[in-house]
């Protein structure tokens, strides 16, 4: 795989710092998880990682993580700015002891500024890009897109390509260098095309009036006789032609004349079918129409399944439903953690320990101690 040899460290938190582990570790690095429990329900992105729980308040676990540290390339941390500071365990200790570490700290507001120290999830984060400004129907408040704009695509995707990045550099200077992430920067820069494009025509309406905001009949979904959903995109004239064609309401509407009245007509047009017609009088056509899948239903759809957009359910975890990884690369394919081999807890931690030169007695004395956090003590 493209990363192998990589080896990450990644101190556990919410989703994204996970999910920026779990990218690194699709495409092949070792990331080895610092957690404070050994198991931990909550993390659905830990497959393909190996776990070490430890308790850093004591100077031992500390000593651990140091010395992980020494031969890593990567350190992934979520923490507010100076709490690795006050475990010893910051970018000027660290990268002392390896200079080619690449330290990346991904927050939510940065390592400075007066917001740094504060506490923010995705709806505040995407709220302070701008971006959160501009989701939302006519007449209603900002809607927030889920936790995807700022958790992950601004904030664990850029990370990654922000290591990947440093990576790269570091095959020309031989040294590492911390990689600050904000979540708000993230999400704005994801952002970029929205922001930039305010002075073209597609907007200068208010939120849920312009064309790609639902404020036109040719770029939103619409409801179908199952009470499913299509969604339709066909914005350029000879796509729309196609979709006054299959919708058989050529000549009764224009595209950018009346759009209510031309709503209505749409909307109840596809009242009349169901979804799964509606998706194949589409078909063949290039009309930028397509069904809205559930989840339940995306690894069935012909498309992704010829793709292999998903793993078969019976190769996963409690008949997970779980994506491929992406890209797809053609000489070193990424492969899902979620397929990856579980290994008992005890031998796992005892593989990581022995990379750091500490043996059996030694990690059954630091479980102990509490040290090491296991569920289930080794016998000295």
């Amino acid at each position: 795989m493209a990363l192998k040899g990589l080896k990450v460290l990644e101190f556990a938190g919410l989703a994204p710092g996970p999910f920026c582990g779990m990218i690194l570790a699709d495409f092949g690095a070792t990331v080895t998880r610092i957690d404070k429990t050994p198991t931990n329900s909550l993390d659905v992105l830990q497959g393909g990682k190996r776990t070490l729980a430890l308790d850093l308040k004591k100077p031992k676990a500390v000593e651990i993580v140091r010395s992980l540290c020494r031969s890593s390339d990567v350190l992934i941390e979520p923490f507010r700015p100076g709490v690795m500071e006050k475990l010893g365990l910051g970018p000027s200790e660290m990268m002392t002891e390896n200079p080619r570490l690449i330290y990346a700290r991904l927050t939510g507001f940065g390592q400075n500024g007066p917001h740094a120290p504060r506490a923010g999830h995705d709806i505040n984060y995407v709220a302070l890009s701008g971006i959160l400004s501009l989701f939302g129907r006519k007449g209603e408040r900002p809607t927030a897109p889920i936790n995807l704009a700022a958790d992950f695509a601004g904030g664990g995707l850029l990370c990654a390509f922000g290591i990947l990045a440093a990576l790269l550099e570091r095959h020309h200077s031989g040294k590492g260098q911390i990689v600050d992430h904000a979540m708000v920067e993230g999400a704005a820069y994801v952002g970029s095309w929205l922001i930039r494009s305010q002075n073209l025509p597609v907007w200068g309406k208010p939120r849920g009036e312009n064309i790609l905001d639902t404020g036109a009949h040719f770029y939103d979904t619409f409801e179908t006789k199952d009470g499913k959903y299509m969604s339709v995109g066909a914005l350029e004239p000879q796509f729309y032609k196609e979709l006054l064609q299959g919708l058989d309401l050529e000549g009764n509407i224009a595209q950018y004349d009346d759009d209510d009245k031309a709503r209505h007509l749409v909307e109840a047009v596809f009242r009349t079918k169901t979804r799964d017609e509606w998706t194949n009088i589409f078909s063949n056509r290039d009309a930028c129409v397509f069904p809205v899948l559930e989840l339940n239903e995306v690894n069935q759809y012909t498309h992704n399944r010829e793709r292999k957009a998903f793993l078969d359910r019976s190769e996963t975890k409690d008949d997970q439903l779980v994506p491929n990884p992406a890209p797809k690369l053609s000489r070193t394919p990424a492969s899902s953690g979620a397929l990856a081999e579980q290994k008992d807890e005890l031998q796992m931690v005892e593989e990581i320990c022995q990379e750091i030169a500490l043996g059996p007695e030694d990690v059954a004395e630091m479980c102990k101690e509490k040290v090491i956090l296991t569920s289930i003590v080794p016998k000295l």
